[in-house]
């Protein structure tokens, strides 16, 4: 697959993962974190907000690969 077109499948996948991935973290959020701590809620969110690196470091990685 042309390097280009990797690019752009890569970029359609990511805005999609972000999408379902920041829907995830809220609905887990709001089922998961209410009645918690201060200190919970911040480690939940550093974790969720840091978490989404992994796969689309990942998917970076491989559009830039050469066919």
């Amino acid at each position: 697959m042309d390097v280009r077109w990797k690019k752009l499948l890569g970029t359609v996948v990511t805005v999609l993962f972000l999408i379902v991935y920041a829907h995830a973290a809220m609905v887990l959020a709001v089922r998961l974190l209410p009645g918690t701590d201060g200190v919970t809620q911040l480690a939940y969110y550093f974790v969720a907000g840091l978490l989404w690196v992994v796969p689309v470091g990942a998917l970076i990685k491989w559009m830039q690969r050469e066919a």
